[in-house]
Parts: structure tokens; C-alpha cells; sequence
């Protein structure tokens, strides 16, 4: 029996919910994120899409290109609310769904007893009718095609791709668009000529395991419309950390450490709060040229402390040789366990 896998994605949710809150934005440049000449387009609307204005971008660039914009904070707590909302319409379809933020989702349908167009067109109406937002969806039998359908016509989309589909209907697609080629896989193809799925569909899985190693054969059998991948319910968390932008760019390391040291304080108390010790630490860097750098140091033992997890990341930032100054500053915890609790006999 072939899954049936749903993925559903908000259209600019943060910009929507903007709009749905202020009825004069409707139709206008709406770009949300940091305030600041320094800070980052988190999400903006379609109409400063057209402008060239996207996800991540820096502001002072957002306002270069679309001058007319208008620029909103975030406000987490009131997408957050709106999130809780709409997974609440998904969990009356199903208990198998894979949140991947707060906006975006899988949904396995398999042994939902309904047509999933139905089911589709329930959750397009319900969101519509109790938040006033789009969302985007995507059906098919695996997560990479169904991810794939559902950034196939946005905004507002609908699509299912069959088996029957494949691999011609993937052929034209651009290979940025196959999950787990990043950018510098992308690249890599590039420079030997490949650019579309078609190119690369004809390249031998040999091929393929010499360009990328033990991913090669994952890329061969997902432009082929394999994908194994289950829909988890509860996703593993990778790794605990904070970043921000600097208010200046520095090359002084005794400008870093207070924020290394806030951002330290902050992993601790999560760490402690879901019980979980790491080994694992890593500094990254954005430089004003904007090139990020990461540095990693893995311990021989687990730490969850402020004080061990501000030590291990400044004994890892001396050892960055600064040769630009920074404009962001990051840290982040992995390689987790959990601390068993034990409860001692009485006797």
C-alpha cells in the first residue's frame, strides 16, 4: 500500500497574520524582522517578493530594493497563537504529523479513511474561514514529492503528484529544488554541467557516490521517486543554541564574550529544563562580508552548565583567527543525552 504524505506550508505566514491584523497592509510591500539597519528579513509579503526582496536578507538591503516597504517587528507570540490554531485543525485529520517550524508541516494520510483532495480542501477551508490565511499543500506518496507539490503554485496552492508523474514531471525542475543538494552540491553539479533533474537523472548512482559519498545513492533514488523517509512525530532535537548580529562589527574578543556569555545562560537553563547534557560545542561567525565560518570542539565528557559551556566556547573563539571583523555571533550545543533519574530504595 503507497502512503499518502501531506505537506502544508502557510504563505508568508508572518506578513499574512500582519495583514490579517491591519486590513490596510492588504496588497502593500509588508516585510517583517529586525528593526534594525543590521537585522534580517524574517518574511515578507508577495508584493515585496516582487521587488526581489527575500527570507534572510539583510534589512538595509530590503530597503534598498523595495524603498517603499513597510517594515514590521516580529511578533512570535501572535504567530505562535495563530501556529496553535491551525495544528489544531490538523490534529482532527490526523496524530501523525511532523511539525518542521512553526508554519510548515508533513501529515501522513495513509490510513485516514477519506479522498486526501477532500481532506485537502477541509484544511484549506477551515484555515481560511477561522484565520483568514492560505496555506499551500502538497500530495503525494513520499515527503520529498509531496514537499515538492506544495511549493509547486504558490500562493494558495494545491497540488498532488502521482507515480505515475514520475520522474518526467521532475525533469525541468531546477536540481536546487531535490532535497539535500545544498548550495554547495548544487555548485559542485554546476561546474560539470548539470542543471536541471534531467541532467542529473542520466549520471550513474556510481557516479553519484563518488561526487557525494554515502548521500549519493539517497539523490539517485529521490529524483527516481524513492523516498523512504517516515513522518515522525516528534522530531529529535539536533542542537540548542543562540545568535544575534552584533550592534557593531568588532575584531575584539572582549567585545564577543558578553554575548557569548548571555547565550550560554540561555542554552543552560533549556538544557536543564528538558534534562539533557551535550559534548558537542560549536562558535559560528558572520564576518561583514557576510561569509559565515563555524569551529567545533567535541568533549570527552557531557556538560550542561553555564559556567562549562561559556569556557569551552571562549577557549574555541580564541582559537578563530579573525582576519575581518564580526558581525554576527553564534553558539549552539549538540551530541545530547538525557539524564536517567533514579529514585534510591528506602531500604
Amino acid at each position: 500500500m503507497d502512503k499518502v504524505i501531506m505537506h502544508v506550508d502557510m504563505d508568508a505566514f508572518f506578513a499574512s497574520v500582519e495583514v490579517i491584523d491591519n486590513r490596510s497592509l492588504r496588497g502593500k510591500p509588508v516585510i517583517v524582522g529586525g528593526m534594525s539597519e543590521r537585522g534580517v528579513v524574517a518574511t515578507c509579503s508577495y508584493e515585496a517578493r516582487a521587488f526581489g526582496v527575500r527570507s534572510a536578507m539583510p534589512i538595509y538591503m530590503a530597503k534598498a530594493k523595495c524603498p517603499n516597504g513597510i517594515f514590521l517587528p516580529v511578533r512570535y507570540e501572535r504567530y505562535k497563537e495563530i501556529s496553535n490554531k491551525i495544528f489544531d485543525i490538523f490534529n482532527e485529520i490526523t496524530t501523525l504529523i511532523e511539525p518542521l517550524s512553526i508554519d510548515e508541516a508533513y501529515l501522513d494520510l495513509t490510513h485516514v479513511n477519506r479522498d486526501s483532495l477532500y481532506i485537502a480542501s477541509f484544511i484549506k477551508n477551515r484555515i481560511k474561514k477561522e484565520t483568514g490565511l492560505n496555506i499551500s499543500i502538497g500530495l503525494s506518496y513520499n515527503k520529498f514529492l509531496a514537499k515538492l507539490a506544495s511549493d509547486w503554485n504558490k500562493p494558495n496552492g494545491l497540488k498532488i503528484i502521482k507515480k505515475s508523474d514520475v520522474p518526467k514531471i521532475l525533469f525541468p525542475l531546477s536540481i536546487d529544488k531535490v532535497h539535500g543538494l545544498g548550495k554547495k552540491s548544487v555548485k559542485k553539479l554546476n561546474n560539470i554541467g548539470i542543471f536541471t533533474v534531467e541532467e542529473l537523472y542520466k549520471l550513474s548512482v556510481n557516479f553519484l557516490v563518488d561526487l557525494f559519498g554515502k548521500f549519493g545513492p539517497e539523490i539517485y533514488d529521490r529524483i527516481r521517486g524513492i523516498d523512504n523517509r517516515e513522518v515522525k512525530i516528534l522530531r529529535e532535537r539536533k542542537s540548542i543554541g543562540k545568535e544575534t548580529t552584533l550592534i557593531n562589527d568588532t575584531d575584539d574578543e572582549e567585545d564577543i564574550k558578553p554575548y557569548i556569555k548571555s547565550f550560554a545562560s540561555s542554552i543552560a537553563n533549556i538544557m536543564k529544563n528538558k534534562n539533557l547534557s551535550g559534548k558537542n560545542i560549536t562558535i559560528k561567525i558572520r564576518t561583514a562580508s557576510f561569509i559565515n565560518h563555524t569551529k567545533s570542539k567535541t568533549l570527552t565528557y557531557y556538560i550542561n552548565s553555564e559556567e562549562d559551556i561559556y569556557r569551552e566556547a571562549c577557549s574555541i573563539l580564541e582559537k578563530l583567527k579573525l582576519e575581518e571583523k564580526i558581525r554576527l555571533i553564534g553558539i549552539s550545543i549538540s551530541s545530547f543525552k538525557e539524564k536517567k533519574i533514579e529514585q534510591l530504595s528506602l531500604f
